[in-house]
């Protein structure tokens, strides 16, 4: 009986306070109330929660269908793709998206659809206003909490971020790591207060003698007037009668609170998977050699997962436009992963000389209007730097050379060109100069005489 009476009373904060138990007020230990409203007032979280949001949402996105391992774009392309809300601009529809899956941990997209069944508008929904639960088939079911509306899965895009094994939803960062957060919003309005009421006067006035009441209320408010609040706290103090300052107040750097702040913001950038450099902490933590390659490990450990999960859920709405059915959404990557110019010059030389990249496709990848040539469409191959479609010229020439010095040493041409798999090539019938024989006609030589000896000038054949 007193086991009901005491689970039907209602504990409250206030009445735990009371009872004198630890009890973090606000839900956390630093007393400090976190919930998807107040944690955007972390500095910290709110320049990560928009440097993603913001990274994301102005990326191209397209749609493309593959035919034989080959991509190609879908055209035309859906109204929804670069409009999907039909009040809202594109950057803003998904920016609410990657909002709501990086604090709630889930994000929910109500699909509106027009008589033919096609996707004519798309709207974010706040998360902690709908429930998500498993019908008795296995199907998601969505509530509205404010209206009681009962959403099918067909009309709705669910995105999960982290999900607990046997759970629907996913994860929200805000009550996971409520407690780092609260600790850097306590940390902020340590600071603002620091700052904004106390100085390094801060103490207490010893006076030598007794004073009544209100001599100290005006000892102390004749001193708060002139040096309480950060802008008056370089003028010079004068006490009479006495009177000493005796300082109380602890500096801030011999407290910590700045490397306490510091450390509140690395955490925030593990919760978001966010570099510190981009956050401005720069205490060296990066073990890449460069700012280019930390970058490029953020596009790909921590942007590309979100990314992907959006493109996951997106793509089946293709199926109710005609055509669409094996088709898929891809956001552009490609000006997150640039390098700097010799880089990208060095990248371009490759592709151009193994012969995965033509000309115009460069071009297209610089932003640069195409060359209107059908030799800048045209993929060239190595050596020669010639049309990928004169491709064997080059093995051909080697077996033509080979073909002619194996004639010139004496083997037969028809059997010189089936070995080497040349095809046969009508001859004249007439030998090369090259293999014809020099007649040699015999020489006459006339017998020596004795005037031919002694002749000086004469010349003996």
């Amino acid at each position: 009986m007193l086991e009901r009476i005491f689970e039907a009373r209602a504990v409250t904060a206030q009445a735990l306070f009371a009872s004198g138990s630890d009890f973090p007020i606000g839900g956390t230990t630093s007393a400090v109330v976190i919930n998807s409203n107040t944690v955007f007032q972390v500095n910290a979280v709110f320049s990560a929660v928009s440097l993603i949001a913001d990274t994301i949402s102005t990326l191209p996105l397209d749609v493309f269908f593959r035919r034989d391992g080959a991509r190609f774009p879908f055209r035309p392309k859906p109204v929804w793709v670069d409009k999907p809300d039909i009040d809202l601009p594109r950057e803003a529809f998904y920016s609410g998206v990657i909002t709501s899956l990086l604090l709630d941990g889930n994000a929910f997209i109500r699909v509106f659809s027009n008589s033919r069944g096609e996707v004519s508008s798309l709207a974010v929904l706040n998360p902690t206003n709908v429930t998500v639960v498993r019908s008795g088939i296995g199907r998601l079911v969505f509530t509205l909490a404010d209206t009681g509306e009962v959403v099918p899965s067909e009309d709705m895009v669910f995105i999960p971020d982290v999900v607990r094994p046997g759970s629907v939803r996913g994860v929200s960062r805000v009550e996971a790591l409520k407690e780092n957060f609260g600790l850097a919003l306590a940390l902020e309005r340590f600071a603002s207060t620091f700052f904004g009421q106390g100085t390094t006067l801060a103490g207490v006035i010893e006076f030598p003698g007794n004073l009544t009441q209100e001599q100290a209320d005006n000892l102390s408010a004749g001193f708060d007037s002139r040096h309480r609040g950060w802008r008056k706290s370089n003028k010079t103090g004068v006490l009479t009668g006495g009177a000493k300052w005796v300082s109380t107040q602890v500096d801030p750097e011999k407290s910590t609170l700045i490397d306490s702040r510091n450390q509140s913001v690395l955490d925030i950038c593990r919760a978001f998977n966010v570099p510190p450099h981009l956050l401005a902490i720069t205490d060296g933590s990066s073990s890449y050699a460069s700012v280019e390659q930390t970058n490029l490990a953020w596009v790909t450990h921590g942007l590309r997962p979100i990314i992907q999960k959006i493109e996951g859920a997106m793509t089946p709405l293709m199926a109710r436009t005609p055509g669409g059915e094996n088709a898929f959404l891809k956001f552009n990557l490609d000006g997150l992963l640039r390098g700097d110019i010799s880089t990208r010059a060095s990248f371009y030389a490759s592709g151009l000389q193994n012969g995965y990249l033509a000309i115009n496709d460069v071009r297209r990848i610089e932003d640069l209007r195409p060359i209107d040539d059908p030799a800048a469409e045209t993929v060239r191959v190595p050596l020669a730097n010639i049309n990928i479609d004169a491709a064997d010229l080059s093995s051909t020439q080697v077996r033509v050379q080979m073909a002619l010095q194996l004639v010139q040493a004496g083997y037969q041409p028809e059997q010189v060109l089936t070995s080497l798999g040349l095809p046969e090539v009508p001859h004249t019938g007439i030998p090369s100069a090259q293999l014809q024989q020099v007649p040699i006609e015999p020489v006459h030589v006339e017998p020596l005489t004795p005037d031919h000896i002694n002749a000086p000038d004469s010349v003996v054949a």
